[in-house]
């Protein structure tokens, strides 16, 4: 699929960058052009020693920030594939920032979008979270307008080969900034805060991240949103988990938090569909025959009413489990 095209990822030197760039450099050895962009000239540096250009002179680092829409433009000249990963993500400081998230998840979103149309690009993925679905803080309310920006795109694409889709999942395991991490670092003080001890949180790794990427960028129609079939875990479960020896003193949750999670409300049911492994919510008036969708992914529609929440959902891990997968997926010091 990606063999002799150009991709590029925005926030390519986040935690999800760098495993879609390992991953498609193993699948796809014969990639014409893999282009990192982001505005972190130190994790640039970083990432650029583990892909040195003798070895890998199809990788460009590319310096620049989704809120600047000219940089954008000139990044995306001979582009194919987009994979639109940069964010301001944490939920607290987006609560104390409110204007620069909005500058770059939504203003970012339209500068992505304004330049793909305006260069040869044909496919873009954008990325997605739980806390679009629903929103009670700003850092969802500005990703589920991202989602609307990006499906929204396809009805003014006009004649252009393009598609735009989502991928929403919950908690990457391991990713910067996030909860398993944090545990790690804080397990040799003895204490481990809970923030509530009823919290769920849905858990994907890494790996599954980057396939419902690659499954979006190959298999989307334009106007998807892709939502995984994955786990959720008890707060408490992974605190056990991680530090059975440290107290786990609740702290209360912090601005614009949730004690469950979803990512298909009651209200998207009505035009949500089950692929096998991933749900999907098709746009309310899409550029193709729903019918013929249907019958390629054998696509089955869920009942009126379904929700996915991270607190009723069918598949909880373990404590055991959980200790599984956190040596196997984070890097433990």
């Amino acid at each position: 699929m990606l063999n002799k095209k150009s991709i590029l990822i925005t926030g390519g030197t986040g935690s999800l960058g760098r495993a879609l760039t390992k991953a498609i450099l193993a699948e796809w050895p014969g990639v014409g052009r893999l282009v990192i962009f982001s505005r972190d000239e130190q994790k640039q540096f970083q990432m650029a020693q583990e892909y040195p250009p003798y070895e890998y002179p199809m990788i460009r680092f590319f310096i620049g920030d989704v809120r600047d829409p000219e940089r954008l433009r000139r990044a995306f000249n001979g582009i194919d594939y987009v994979i639109h990963a940069a964010a301001m993500k944490h939920v607290h400081i987006a609560e104390y920032n409110p204007d620069e998230c909005v500058r770059t998840n939504i203003g970012g979103a339209e500068n992505v979008i304004n330049a793909a149309l305006g260069s040869s690009v044909r496919r873009v993925v954008a990325l997605s979270t739980d806390k679009a679905c629903a929103p009670i803080n700003l850092y969802g309310a500005t990703k589920l307008t991202s989602d609307k920006l990006f499906i929204a795109a396809n009805n003014i694409r006009g004649k252009q080969n393009i598609r735009f889709s989502v991928v929403r999942y919950g908690n990457v395991m391991g990713s910067n900034g996030s909860v398993i991490p944090f545990f790690l670092n804080k397990k040799s003080e003895g204490v481990l805060p809970i923030t509530h001890p009823d919290m769920t949180r849905f858990n994907i790794s890494l790996t599954d991240g980057v396939k419902l990427v690659l499954h979006a960028l190959e298999h989307a129609w334009g106007g998807e949103l892709f939502v995984p079939k994955i786990p959720s875990y008890r707060i408490t479960d992974l605190a056990e988990a991680i530090g059975p020896e440290c107290t786990h003193p609740v702290i209360g949750i912090r601005p614009g938090e949730k004690i469950h999670e979803e990512m298909i409300s009651h209200s998207d049911s009505f035009t949500t569909y089950d692929l096998g492994d991933y749900y999907v919510i098709l746009p309310q008036i899409p550029n193709w025959k729903l019918g013929d969708f249907i019958e390629k992914f054998k696509a089955v529609k869920v009942p009126d009413g379904f929700n996915y929440s991270s607190g009723a959902n069918e598949h909880f891990l373990t404590i055991p489990e959980l200790r599984e997968l956190i040596e196997k997926h984070v890097n433990v010091a």
